[in-house]
């Protein structure tokens, strides 16, 4: 199996390290095409107005200046294209994918680049429990949990124009209470932390954090990793909404 590797957070993120760990226990023909540098909240972006560059690192291992959209779209129509990988893994990424909060993540949306090419891809993601942790982040319950995760959703049936978007809770891997399913969730409120300060020169700048804050929805990839499971949740690139068609038919 030839298991394609990327991420958000950049060619020499810690969670790369991590997830090439996971993915050579399954395989031994591993590419990994990351972006340069970090991407976080780079969303399903596409580098139109500037060339990308690619560098080699080594054997099957490159960077290139862009988003995570862009590394995989030059992995599979550039890289890859003779030898097109069979699955996309995009992470482990530096702290939670849950929610809305897929939206803005680079670390989906590199997976979901590789289902729109016809590529079984699943996002992984390491929550983790305060901010400023820097590369700090403890991955120990993905890198445990990783391999298993991986070889169950590889053994289910894969349905079309769908990826797969996986969280591991901030806890010992011991203490993991299961593997739970659920729909996405939504939180309380989307980004609303908003830090103002003063740069040297005097000049204000504002910094946005995500908003960590979480409800109990039952059955959501929220309400999993509020139960220390890891949350395992199918997604579709299909934004369409089914329930509204009729109504706007009518009207029209």
């Amino acid at each position: 199996m030839r298991i394609l590797l990327t991420n958000d957070d950049g060619v020499h993120a810690p969670g790369l390290k991590v997830l090439e760990k996971i993915a050579r226990a399954i395989s031994d023909d591993i590419w990994i095409v990351a972006p340069s540098e970090e991407q976080s909240g780079a969303g399903h972006s596409l580098t139109l107005t500037r060339p990308l560059r690619i560098r080699k690192h080594g054997e099957k291992h490159f960077s290139v200046t862009g988003t995570p959209t862009d590394a995989v779209m030059m992995a599979v129509s550039h890289l890859m294209k003779d030898c097109k990988p069979d699955l996309v893994l995009s992470g482990v990424n530096r702290g939670a994918n849950l929610g809305e909060h897929v939206t803005y993540s680079g670390t989906v949306s590199a997976a979901m680049e590789g289902a729109i090419s016809g590529i079984r891809s699943i996002a992984l993601s390491q929550v983790y429990v305060k901010e400023g942790l820097g590369d700090n982040v403890p991955f120990a319950c993905a890198e445990s949990w990783g391999e298993r995760v991986i070889r169950a959703i590889m053994a289910a049936p894969q349905g079309t124009q769908m990826l797969t978007n996986v969280n591991f809770p901030a806890i010992d891997p011991s203490e993991v209470r299961g593997i739970r399913i659920g729909r996405q969730g939504f939180h309380d409120m989307g980004l609303t932390n908003v830090v103002e300060a003063m740069d040297p020169r005097g000049y204000r700048y504002y910094w946005f954090g995500m908003d960590m804050s979480t409800a109990e929805q039952p059955g959501t990839d929220l309400e999993a990793i509020n139960a220390n499971c890891i949350s395992v949740t199918p997604l579709h690139y299909d934004l369409t909404h089914d329930a509204a068609m009729a109504g706007l038919a009518e009207l029209f």
